[in-house]
């Protein structure tokens, strides 16, 4: 009997479609099976493919999310920055976050073998059209359940955005205080001035980051981590 190819199995493989219902290790296959495939989660057993990203919808917006996280990560030794990468967090759930920031040492995640986000990240952000998004749905029960400690979702076409911190098993919406700034209260400096961030004022909002990161509270924070 003559075993098949490499190549033969794979082509084999059905490819991945919106709606299927598959177990983690079939998506994956599935997965590494398509090369061009850019996005792809697996929430609750179910597949959902991204739909082609329009750039005020998406493409911008995700650019100065990951400008803004990728600041307080140079800056705060211990914590690391992930755009778009896959994360596994149970047997139904490989979600492809718009961003993820990580606490290394002592953090809830680590890096497989394979090279794979495994366990909850500490903050996970995803860019969604509107409310009725999964994101706002699906994946923040799915979050909430693995412990993802901060999820924030930027409702770009309704102007709105929300940062749920994980209390007690569930979700509370922290509010922005008298300057109008919401504090990350797992990453110590990272800081958000919402209305900025919503008028596209991506200098302003690194402005009111760099307040954060000369806090005494981010100091005292990066001490703790690198030790």
């Amino acid at each position: 009997m003559t075993l098949s190819s490499p190549i033969s199995l794979i082509s084999t493989l059905p490819p991945l479609e919106n709606g299927d219902k598959l177990t983690r290790a079939e998506f994956e296959r599935r997965y590494d099976a398509m090369p061009n495939l850019k996005k792809a989660d697996l929430i609750e057993g179910i597949v959902y493919m991204a739909s082609p990203l329009r750039v005020t919808g998406h493409g911008e917006p995700h650019v100065d999310i990951i400008t803004w996280l990728g600041v307080y990560k140079a800056v705060t030794p211990g914590v690391k920055l992930a755009d778009n990468a896959t994360v596994r967090l149970d047997a139904d759930n490989e979600p492809q976050p718009d961003a993820c920031l990580r606490i290394i040492t002592g953090g809830q995640t680590h890096v497989s073998n394979d090279d794979y986000i495994e366990g909850a990240p500490e903050l996970i952000v995803e860019v969604a059209a509107s409310s009725v998004s999964i994101d706002l749905h699906e994946k923040l029960k799915v979050y909430r359940r693995n412990q993802v400690q901060e999820y924030l979702v930027w409702r770009v076409y309704e102007g709105e955005f929300d940062w749920f911190r994980l209390r007690e098993g569930e979700y509370v919406q922290l509010e922005p205080n008298a300057d109008g700034v919401i504090c990350s209260q797992v990453f110590p400096g990272l800081w958000l001035e919402k209305s900025a961030l919503l008028a596209g004022n991506l200098g302003k909002v690194l402005e009111v980051l760099q307040q954060g990161l000369t806090s005494a509270e981010h100091q005292s924070f990066v001490e703790k981590i690198s030790q």
